[in-house]
């Protein structure tokens, strides 16, 4: 297994609340993607390396339906798409232009992307449902790209959300959304992530047996001596 296939697959078992305060806890603060919601409530946990494309206001000499045959587009962006990476699109939050449809959606899913992230919307809502891709977004409209927005780009740092992102960094999206753990940092952050989730399960099983949280959570010097405690004996 490799570095990235077990860092995943700890992450999978790591909510994004966990994970921004991890990254809080090492300085970072802005690092949930504003307006990412899963299209579907029983959406699982996805992770996976960022793929980034980059939408500007539209410009009436480039948004045109012509220039979705142009070799920058969309079209040629999804192309370039590895296996299983998440794309993330900085759509500008731009809610009256849908960035991709069922169409766009499927052509991802046949090249095994694992998802698309974005702070902007889709199109044709049922279709991209019916292609099976996962989708966190900010909902959808029915008016294409070019309608409000001019593609650029992609492989280039890119703000989405109000996040920066850059090509390569990680993605994990759940229920809460979507936050980026920046590649550098990918491996500390697993580790320290995982030990978060154990101490947090002991936390849960103590306020379910009645204690009260002062003390708790946080753990005082007494409770991390129980909670070390009980690893030992596990």
């Amino acid at each position: 297994m490799s570095n990235d296939d077990a860092n995943f697959h700890a992450l999978k078992s790591v909510t994004t609340a966990t994970i921004t305060t991890i990254l809080l806890k090492k300085g970072l603060r802005n690092v949930w993607l504003r307006g990412t919601r899963p299209l579907r409530s029983d959406q699982p946990r996805l992770v996976g390396r960022a793929f980034t494309l980059r939408f500007v206001p539209a410009r009436e000499d480039l948004a045109t339906p012509e220039s979705w045959s142009s070799p920058i587009s969309t079209r040629g962006a999804i192309e370039a798409m590895p296996e299983g990476c998440i794309v993330v699109v900085d759509a500008m939050g731009v809610k009256d232009a849908g960035i991709f449809g069922d169409i766009l959606c499927a052509r991802m899913r046949k090249r095994d992307v694992a998802a698309l992230v974005t702070d902007g919307v889709v199109r044709d809502l049922v279709g991209v449902l019916e292609t099976g891709l996962p989708v966190w977004c900010d909902g959808a409209a029915a008016p294409p790209s070019v309608a409000g927005l001019t593609f650029v780009n992609w492989q280039e740092p890119i703000g989405c959300g109000g996040v920066a992102i850059f090509p390569d960094d990680v993605i994990v999206a759940d229920a809460d959304g979507a936050v980026v753990i920046p590649k550098a940092l990918l491996d500390e952050v697993t580790a320290l992530c995982i030990e978060q989730e154990r101490l947090e399960t002991w936390i849960m099983t103590q306020v379910n047996h009645g204690e009260a949280l002062p003390g708790l959570y946080p753990p005082n010097a007494e409770n991390k001596a129980r909670y070390e405690a009980s690893r030992r004996f596990a």
